[in-house]
């Protein structure tokens, strides 16, 4: 049975512009299968285990030697076709040299092809997105877009893979005490290696300067972190740079959540902070502690009760919604498969409910409503403008607690369409 073997193309674009010549490459191989992906440099994360291959390029004679298993490629310069070349793969078995099948690892192009007609990809390849705050949702969120093909990253995060993030994010036991920022990058390339990935681990609320600098950067930022605090002062620097954002949000448990979409001139998250806010949900006690959500005189075993996540697919449509947003605005201008969302995402913000516990355990049961809502759909809301808002408005200061838990407030409920 033949190896499956890889050939990354773009490697093999560069390495024709280079002199005639033979030169070593790497080869790395998953353990236990007979599987390669074949390099012309070493990778700077390698997987697997690694060996040398050998790459020859122009007409001339090639003496090819190596251990037994060495693969060697052949690449010969085809101007004159469509092709901007020809390769053979060749390995030494046994003394002797056996013509060996091999794939592409694609071209850009070619990578989000699936996508054409839906996404405009070489759009999408322009743009940039700034995704603040790294846990599930932010994870998830860049998963998302980098398969979708956007571009240009910026990550911002300054804390690690813990263990108790495991349960819902995109990384993996391996990635225990890593920077989220470099476990990000690793997915996010792993999705998209033609993307830009720009890593910022650091706290929003103390550097403010490279939260600015990240912001005039994007066109668009995603606030994905879990208190209040990070989301006013980046609520402050969109307001002051003109800039679009998205936030999200679970509330206890994930019962449900919320996603609010801030465009220059519109509303602002004060604005709709100042309209009542419900209970969020706790999902790490140190980043609870540090900005007081947990009081430093709860005790570690009242601070782990207070601990309440939800199941990773509780967040999914959340996250969902926020990559929904994300492409729309990313896609303005363009004619793509998605340009219908266009008549239907026009609220500034939105509500899902899970179960109908906590914030919805008032809310009607699926099967028979009445003039209730339900679960498992999406309410949109029109928020207005606040004029005595701290963030949009002169003058004002602003409370930044989280201290807030009660329901949904009527103000929210009596602007909801139900229609969606």
């Amino acid at each position: 049975m033949n190896p499956v073997v890889y050939i990354d193309y773009g490697e093999m674009v560069s390495l024709c512009r280079e002199p005639d010549g033979s030169r070593t490459g790497w080869c790395y191989s998953h353990r236990g299968e007979d599987v390669h992906h074949l390099h012309t440099s070493r990778l700077e994360k390698p997987f697997g285990e690694e060996a040398p291959c050998h790459f020859h390029l122009g007409d001339g004679e090639v003496k090819m030697e190596g251990d037994d298993l060495s693969f060697h490629v052949l690449v010969r310069r085809n101007p004159s076709r469509n092709a901007e070349f020809d390769i053979r793969l060749l390995r030494m078995e046994d003394g002797d040299l056996r013509e060996i099948p091999f794939e592409f690892i694609p071209s850009r192009e070619d990578l989000f092809s699936r996508s054409r007609g839906i996404l405009e990809t070489e759009v999408l390849s322009s743009k940039s997105v700034a995704i603040i705050g790294l846990g599930s949702f932010g994870g998830q969120i860049s998963a998302e877009l980098a398969k979708a093909g956007v571009g240009e990253f910026f990550l911002c995060d300054f804390d690690r893979v813990e263990l108790h993030n495991l349960s819902r994010h995109i990384c993996y036991l391996k990635d225990l005490g890593r920077l989220k920022t470099d476990a990000l990058e690793e997915a996010i390339l792993g999705k998209n290696p033609y993307a830009k990935v720009h890593k910022y681990p650091i706290d929003i609320n103390s550097d403010r300067t490279s939260l600015e600098d990240i912001v005039e950067r994007s066109d668009i930022v995603i606030c994905a972190t879990d208190n209040n605090h990070s989301r006013f002062t980046l609520s402050e620097v969109l307001f002051e740079k003109g800039r679009k954002g998205i936030f999200g949000r679970a509330f206890t448990r994930a019962s449900g959540g919320d996603v609010f979409r801030y465009s220059p001139g519109g509303p602002c998250y004060g604005c709709l902070v100042g309209m009542g806010q419900v209970s969020e949900e706790i999902s790490d006690e140190a980043s609870a502690r540090r900005d007081g959500r947990i009081p430093a005189y709860v005790s570690a075993r009242d601070a782990s009760a207070m601990v309440q996540v939800g199941l990773s697919s509780d967040i999914e449509p959340i996250c969902n919604m926020m990559v929904k947003l994300a492409l729309l605005e990313l896609s303005d201008g363009s004619s793509s498969g998605i340009e219908s969302l266009r008549e239907d995402l026009i609220y500034d913000y939105y509500i899902w409910a899970n179960r109908r516990e906590y914030n919805f355990r008032q809310w009607g049961a699926l099967p028979s409503p009445g003039n209730l809502p339900t679960i498992l759909r999406w309410y949109g809301v029109k928020v207005p403008r606040d004029e005595g808002c701290a963030i949009c408005s002169e003058s004002v200061t602003l409370d930044e607690g989280d201290a807030f838990l009660g329901p949904i407030s009527s103000d929210v409920t009596k602007n909801m369409d139900l229609s969606l």
